[in-house]
């Protein structure tokens, strides 16, 4: 009985065929023109009037998985989306009920955000990241509230998600997304 068990850990079979160099190009191109494109429309309509963020550090997951494992599930635009706003709505909330407690905060956002994303169907990765960074980013992230959800949540993953339709769908044999 036991030995199954670590039997299981083993995996079944063996890791998927390396990328192509054209789908590495490929993939540094997309995220590359995402992460330029978000910076900059981050520069000229917010930092100047000490507005909303539109950068943060799970967006940098999810271009990995948009470009890069562009035919997973996780990967869509329903889940991208979805997922950040989702796992925001979240995070935000539970700040706002347990307040500085970071411990307290993020240990209830995390898997709350992982229960709902797997309750709508829109899983991804990243959005637990986002729950953490609402629910115990501090006093720069805290001060946006609910407004962090729409900046940069929906606003930054929507401007990933328009351009992999456009680079994603640039070799003929690719098809992306998946589904929505």
């Amino acid at each position: 009985m036991t030995s199954d068990f670590f039997q299981k850990m083993k995996g079944v079979s063996k890791a998927p065929p390396a990328p192509r160099g054209s789908e590495i190009l490929l993939a540094f191109a997309g995220s590359c023109t995402a992460m330029v494109i978000i910076g900059l429309f981050h520069n000229f309509f917010f930092r100047s009037t000490g507005g909303l963020p539109l950068i943060m550090a799970p967006l940098g997951a999810s271009a990995v998985l948009v470009f890069g494992a562009m035919r997973s599930p996780l990967a869509q635009p329903r889940n991208v989306i979805g997922g950040h706003v989702i796992s925001a709505l979240i995070g935000v909330t539970v700040y706002q009920i347990v307040g500085d407690s970071q411990l307290l905060a993020f240990s209830l956002a995390v898997p709350s955000a992982i229960a709902a994303m797997h309750r709508t169907g829109t899983l991804h990765p990243p959005g637990g990241a986002t729950a953490f960074v609402t629910a115990a980013g501090g006093a720069s992230v805290h001060q946006w509230g609910y407004w962090y959800v729409l900046s940069p949540c929906l606003l930054g993953g929507g401007i990933m998600i328009l351009i992999a339709l456009v680079v994603n769908n640039l070799p003929k044999e690719q098809r992306y997304p998946q589904f929505w």
